[in-house]
């Protein structure tokens, strides 16, 4: 790129271009680069649930009933009683967001 910029003024920026296989719009990118946009915060969805309702869900997952359960296991036990607090992933993304999802025990992994 610093060849392809240096050689310009005397022969064009096409031909620079041409010379050290180097996209014309590549280099003009480099001589100006864009400024960073900033970053904007994401608008919370009308349909997420609110403080309360996390809330409960995560009590519901730390109820002595699902302690030992995972969320795929109390989301479809509830549904067979009727209730419905909140999808399967959502109780992922919960329990997610409070450092309690994952493996629960120490994965081994194998060499290469």
């Amino acid at each position: 790129m610093d060849a392809a910029e240096a050689v310009a003024p005397q022969v064009g920026v096409s031909r620079a271009c041409r010379t050290f296989d180097v996209a014309r719009c590549t280099l003009y990118r480099w001589r100006r680069p864009s400024a960073p946009r900033p970053a904007s915060p994401r608008p919370k969805p009308p349909r997420a649930l609110s403080e309360s309702e996390r809330q409960a869900v995560l009590d519901m997952l730390h109820s002595d009933r699902f302690v030992d359960s995972s969320p795929a296991q109390a989301y479809a036990t509830l549904l067979d009683e009727g209730r419905y607090l909140a999808s399967e992933r959502t109780m992922y993304r919960i329990l997610a967001e409070n450092g309690e999802a994952g493996e629960r025990r120490n994965q081994l992994r194998h060499p290469a």
